[in-house]
């Protein structure tokens, strides 16, 4: 690595309160099971899984209908583990059907509010009757244990209905970004062998409508063994063409009464979900998951590393094809707390937009990305003189690496010092974090506090052995209940991209640390690696030189080709608005990353440019950066939220 090897060699800046600390989930667990301290729980939670996660299981108060033989069955190997072997059950009845007869009915399950400012609520009641009518429904339309359904929608509540049902009924769900074009959803879709697909006329973004049923209408057309598109009209855009023998409406699907639906009795390995990874480099992953498997994963997260309660309020902005969305529907109900959705830009009409929704929805939990934090701080660099965000006991972030300042900024600003980020990283396969933040340890800024209990995380160098105080590959050395079950139809594949570095070990293909007093940190893709003359980086240890700068709101680095070097560095800046792009700044943002980095390491160039191209989880994609630099074809766009972004990377200057 650099000689800068540990980037983020910070003071402790948050201590634990010890009052606080004794009335945490994970204390009552820990009390329950005699550990003396979270470091004896860490050690005997990976030691032991099979005792660590039937534990959890019971902590949870997952319910089954027929309980299993052993939890943790890895006869088969570790790369494909059986867990809950016999076990019956249907996790819809773990979310809504066991509270139908305690008090948390009447509670809120979802909070909702559009783009325009229009709120609602849905208690544990009322969702678990919609969903059994939308179940009742798709039954008598002839659907039914393991078909595919694809959920096209925008975060609205028919979503959270649509999503449950399906799974109640024993069916298969196909979460699907709200911004992807049919090309990306018909690859899914065919890949899946999705039978119906549940969308809506349209939504809006940044105030203006945007079609989706006709993205979807294209989508299916021609579609092997397709048979209905579930359309709810959201956004008043009355001129779409239907066809009346595919297309059902919302309201037709909710027009006749049907008796309640029980939850389908399904094994507790039956199939749930298929959610693709953004599919950035070849063909779409479909991650498989389990009733047993992701949701669980999601509520111990939650419940464990966040210290989510019953009837506490989880607002992580997200959308349903990125996996933080199930997430959050599967931890927050499991564990009796109440969900936010937001339909809309989180920045829309202003920056202090999220700050309002807080203060007026009591939000105790919230996740945000860093990448909006960068973008927000730059617009009100005070918001808590404007509102009330009393109500919030930690923010969690995931998406991307953060930069000290921004950090800080958010610690500070929002959280007044007192209060905890929850910094959080795992993946699509993981059903979760695989590391996280707690109100246990001590945190620096960026860090984490460690591996979430049951992760057997390590980090180690390129042979493969545990390394300390620099730079190495994140592993996973035990198995774990939210681990995907494989790359649906594509064994190998899975086989390929996790388990062939190292014998029976978990590569998860992120760069990461722990430094001298423990704690942890992400620092982004190792297989965007740049090597410069034999020197291996990441883009985020660059990246955070360059953000520290006052007039840099945010970057991206990548490596291009040189004959001598290997690779080069060329950096892309977004300035702060009203900055005036000049050579006095290039030069100064060259001399800092030399000083910080060191000369080897000099880059090309840097380009100024109005955007970076990302996900809609926020995620930059330096592929498609570089790509455009080097004058190439940038491959799948299917995942790029904004496509003139590209544009401003060619524009750059």
């Amino acid at each position: 690595m650099t000689k800068t090897e540990f980037p983020f060699g910070q003071e402790i800046i948050w201590e634990p309160d010890p009052e606080a600390t004794r009335h945490t989930n994970l204390q009552r667990f820990m009390d329950r099971h005699n550990l003396v301290s979270y470091d004896d729980l860490m050690r005997r939670s990976v030691r032991d899984p099979g005792w660590f996660w039937d534990a959890v299981l019971a902590d949870l108060d997952i319910q089954f209908y027929r309980s299993y033989d052993t939890v943790l069955d890895s006869s088969g190997g570790i790369q494909f583990p059986v867990w809950c072997r016999n076990g019956k059950m249907n996790i819809i009845h773990n979310c809504l059907d066991k509270w139908q007869k305690t008090d948390r009915r009447d509670q809120a399950a979802l909070i909702y509010e559009s783009e325009s400012g229009h709120t609602g609520v849905l208690t544990y009641r009322e969702l678990y009757d919609a969903v059994n009518h939308c179940a009742a429904s798709l039954k008598a339309m002839g659907y039914s244990k393991g078909d595919v359904i694809a959920l096209y929608m925008p975060m609205i509540p028919e979503l959270l209905i649509a999503f449950l049902a399906v799974i109640r009924i024993g069916g298969i769900i196909l979460p699907l970004f709200s911004g992807y074009g049919p090309g990306a959803i018909r690859t899914r879709l065919e890949d899946a062998g999705a039978k119906a697909i549940f969308t809506v006329d349209g939504t809006f973004r940044r105030g203006k409508p945007v079609g989706m049923k006709p993205i979807a209408d294209t989508a299916v057309s021609g579609l092997p063994g397709f048979r209905n598109i579930f359309v709810h009209s959201h956004a008043g855009l009355e001129k779409q063409v239907r066809n009346p023998e595919r297309d059902v409406s919302w309201t037709d699907l909710f027009r006749e009464y049907y008796p309640p639906v029980e939850a389908e009795h399904t094994a507790a390995e039956d199939i749930l979900m298929i959610i693709y990874t953004s599919g950035t480099t070849g063909r779409p992953k479909g991650a498989v998951h389990t009733h047993c498997g992701f949701p669980v994963k999601a509520a111990q997260d939650m419940y464990h590393c966040m210290d989510l309660k019953p009837g506490e309020v989880m607002y992580w902005m997200s959308d349903m094809g990125w996996m933080m969305g199930p997430w959050e529907v599967f931890g927050s109900l499991i564990i009796g707390a109440t969900m936010v959705f937001y339909d809309g830009a989180p920045d829309h009409p202003d920056a202090d937009r999220v700050w309002r929704q807080v203060g007026q929805h009591s939000v105790t939990h919230l996740g945000v990305s860093p990448t909006l934090i960068r973008t927000i701080r730059e617009v009100n660099d005070r918001p808590q003189a404007n509102h009330d965000v009393s109500s919030l006991r930690m923010i969690g972030s995931t998406g991307s690496p953060w930069d000290p300042e921004s950090w800080l900024w958010l610690f500070r600003n929002i959280l007044g010092s007192t209060k905890p980020i929850i910094n959080y990283s795992g993946g699509t396969e993981i059903s979760g974090g695989i590391v996280s933040g707690n109100f246990f340890k001590p945190l620096k800024p960026c860090a984490f506090s460690g591996p979430v209990p049951g992760m057997d995380a390590d980090v180690v160098d390129d042979t493969g052995n545990s390394v300390r105080g620099r730079v190495g590959e994140l592993v996973i050395r035990s198995p774990w209940i939210g681990m995907t079950r494989g790359f649906w139809n594509d064994r190998e594949r899975y086989i390929e991209t996790y388990w062939q570095r190292w014998p029976d070990i978990w590569y998860h293909g992120d760069f990461a640390a722990i430094d001298g007093e423990g704690l942890w940190y992400i620092l982004g893709r190792s297989d965007d690696t740049i090597k410069v003359s034999g020197k291996r980086i990441g883009p985020a240890e660059v990246e955070s030189v360059l953000n520290a700068h006052p007039l840099v709101t945010e970057s991206a680095v990548i490596g291009v080709p040189h004959a001598v070097k290997g690779e080069e560095l060329v950096a892309y800046c977004v300035l702060a608005a009203g900055t005036d792009p000049d050579e006095k700044l290039r030069n100064a943002l060259v001399e800092q990353l030399v000083g910080q980095l060191g000369k080897p390491l000099k880059p090309k160039e840097i380009k100024f440019t109005q955007q970076l191209p990302k996900t809609r989880n926020t995620k930059v994609m330096h592929r498609l950066i570089r790509a455009v630099y080097l004058d190439q074809e940038p491959g799948d766009l299917s995942s790029l939220e904004d496509p003139a972004a590209l544009n401003a990377i060619r524009e750059a200057v």
